[in-house]
């Protein structure tokens, strides 16, 4: 499984010209997920984000978590992320999961981080063509990979 974290002070997501989610300053989350992720892999990346202090305190220094400032969270679904592209230009897919197990492990992030953080998860729609606005804040945007736990 990997994400890319984006500290925002904003971020949405629109479908077919609607907005289907909103939030305000928090974490917009790119989630990637691998044929061969488990809830263990989603379990850790959850931990691992609501414990991250990359927002400011009194001093300005980055050392808060989101639970700390009450921050929101936005999670999209993003097959791209599993891309390989060792071979030639045109990336394959072919770490990424299928539907059977990439949308309950989506639905199953996304409930665990709402858990975490004591409120509801803003999401995309798993599959749609969304378009995706956010103003990073910072910016800071983190990446991690539960195959690479640095």
């Amino acid at each position: 499984m990997k994400i890319v974290i984006q500290r925002v002070s904003r971020a949405q997501v629109t479908i077919g010209g609607n907005v289907k989610s909103a939030i305000g300053r928090g974490f917009m989350i790119l989630l990637g997920i691998g044929h061969d992720d488990t809830k263990d892999d989603a379990d850790w990346l959850v931990k691992k984000v609501i414990a991250l202090r990359v927002f400011d305190d009194a001093e300005g220094v980055m050392n808060l978590p989101i639970t700390a400032i009450g921050g929101e969270v936005m999670v999209v679904s993003q097959f791209t992320l599993m891309a390989s592209y060792k071979k030639g230009n045109r990336p394959s897919w072919i770490r990424a999961a299928g539907h059977d197990v990439a949308i309950p492990l989506y639905e199953y992030f996304c409930s665990q981080m709402g858990a975490a953080l004591g409120k509801d998860v803003a999401t995309g729609e798993f599959g749609a063509d969304m378009k995706v606005e956010l103003v990073n804040d910072g910016p800071v945007t983190i990446c991690m990979d539960t195959r690479n736990k640095e």
